[in-house]
């Protein structure tokens, strides 16, 4: 929460498209354009809605201009719409289609900040401050992006103001395009109570105590406000007009370094692309080296001309910064695309960020040359990564657990984790480089019932024991196991032809279990 100095700081845009699920409906049931819907939109000059169940009866859930100019709305029962217009066309609802269409548009909207949010089910939010010079203005920033949303036939309205709900009222209920820094209370004044938005009982009860704009709520006193219609309300009021700045939750979290090449001209072809990321690697690789840095995540977003988004992302597995090393990493990753890059009209803008920085340690040489054998192995793993994903390379890691079958398991290689040891620096082994999961039953026969077996029956083979080590006795994990769990415990033993082999008992004789089970759990090589 902050106070009116500090809001009109910041400058917000919000874009709303009223009609966004008809026209994207109309819009994917053109042949021409990308998308193919297998609803029928109907005749282009016909009304069409989006209807959907509510309170067993088919309603509205969404109109098209047409719709609304002959007075429908939402929330009207299909049954009376249709008495109203009978030539009306009816397609249900797709609330899933229409938020993945907004998202495409809130990557469309990306090119002019790296903050935005959905505003669902019908607009964005988006946080220009600071972004609005790059394109000669808010006037000219505004200008564009209403040129680019109405180019794929969306209709829209947007306004500029110093807090997201006074942009997003304004651009819903009031005609200032643009508030200056500081107007947002005089641009709300006129503005009906219903633009607060606070819901139907709220907005009745406001109205029928004399209180019709946001200018009657502004001349009362906020306590006698609060005690008659609740906090919320005064809250929201505040907001409206730029006293209070919640600021957006944006779709995807700001990365720490960014850099981007705009062109008058869009560009295709492979080679510049791959020029311009090399371009850009080394804008971001001095931004690294100046904090003293280096990246492990980095995504390129490649923005064609008609709103398209594709991104591309690599990682590594320690801090990298050279440019040649990213740009190859890149150069993988596009070769290994199933789907490759489509120009279409070409990209007039492609963008290089830094998802994940962490310091950067300069590796100093040694004689044994242990440093660069480490350099060149992390270095193939993350071409290795870039070609065939994350999950396509792994390595063996260790996890915090006591029990043998979830001690180790496979993780991506990229994923930090300690160095891997080397054939001289392997202590003696006491464990089985594999073992079977599920563990294998066994038959067995002991001296003693708590003592090592002195034969064994695996696969319809018996195996007589001539050396045994152990035990080595692992508890249970009862907070995963339950209270029943049995203790196991351990054996390394050899039979007569010198195979080796780790099998355990489940469970203490006469304590947890009268006749304890025998299982092979691992083979020694």
């Amino acid at each position: 929460m902050t106070n009116a100095a500090s809001a009109m700081d910041r400058r917000y845009l919000a874009v709303w498209m009223p009609f966004l699920p008809a026209e994207r409906l109309r819009r994917s049931a053109n042949p021409s354009r990308p998308e193919r819907s297998s609803a029928s939109a109907g005749p282009d000059d016909a009304a069409l809605v989006l209807t959907e169940k509510t309170r067993g009866a088919l309603r509205l859930a969404a109109i098209d201009r047409r719709a609304f100019a002959l007075g429908l709305s939402p929330g009207l029962a299909l049954a009376d719409a249709r008495a109203r217009l009978p030539d009306l066309v009816a397609v249900e609802h797709d609330p899933a289609a229409d938020r993945a269409f907004l998202g495409r548009l809130a990557d469309t909207c990306d090119r002019y900040t790296p903050l935005v949010a959905l505003d669902e089910p019908n607009g964005l939010v988006l946080d220009i401050t600071g972004c609005a010079h790059l394109f000669g203005g808010e006037k000219t920033l505004r200008t564009d992006l209403h040129a680019r949303i109405e180019g794929i036939g969306l209709t829209v309205r947007s306004a500029i103001a110093g807090t997201p709900e006074a942009a997003r009222t304004n651009a819903r209920f009031g005609a200032a395009a643009i508030v200056p820094p500081g107007g947002e209370a005089d641009a709300a004044r006129p503005l009906p109570v219903a633009a607060l938005e606070a819901g139907a009982e709220a907005t009745l009860a406001l109205t029928r105590a004399g209180l019709k704009t946001i200018g009657d709520l502004v001349d009362r006193p906020s306590e006698l406000l609060s005690a008659r219609f609740g906090e919320a309300l005064t809250t929201r009021l505040a907001r409206l007009i730029g006293r209070e700045d919640r600021r957006i939750a944006p779709r995807r979290a700001p990365p720490p370094y960014l850099v981007e090449r705009r062109f008058a001209e869009p560009i295709g072809r492979e080679e510049d692309m791959l020029a311009t990321l090399s371009l850009l690697a080394g804008r971001v690789g001095l931004l690294l080296e100046q904090r003293g840095e280096g990246g492990r995540r980095f995504e390129a977003s490649f923005f064609r001309t008609d709103g398209a988004v594709r991104r591309i992302a690599v990682e590594a597995g320690r801090p990298l910064r050279e440019a040649p090393a990213l740009q190859r990493l890149f150069r993988e990753r596009i070769d290994a695309l199933a789907d490759p890059i489509d120009p279409g009209f070409g990209f007039d803008l492609i963008r290089l960020a830094v998802v994940h920085a962490e310091p950067f340690a300069t590796v100093q040489a040694s004689l044994d040359g242990h440093e660069q054998a480490d350099e060149d192995t992390a270095a193939l793993i993350d071409r290795l990564a870039a070609r065939f994903g994350r999950a396509g390379v792994l390595r063996f890691a260790s996890l915090n657990s006591h029990v043998p079958e979830r001690s180790e398991a496979f993780v991506p290689a990229l994923d930090a984790g300690p160095a891997w040891p080397r054939p001289g620096d392997l202590p003696p082994l006491e464990r089985p480089l594999q073992i079977f999961d599920p563990p294998q039953a066994v038959e067995t026969l002991a001296e003693v019932p708590d003592g090592p077996p002195i034969t064994f029956r695996w696969r319809r083979a018996t195996h007589q024991i001539a050396h045994a080590e152990g035990p080595e006795r692992i508890a249970a994990e009862w907070w995963r196991d339950g209270p029943a769990a049995f203790t196991r415990d351990y054996y390394r033993v050899e039979d007569s032809e010198g195979r080796r082999f780790w099998i355990y008992r489940d469970g203490l004789y006469g304590r947890e279990a009268e006749h304890p089970r025998w299982f092979l759990h691992g083979l020694f090589a």
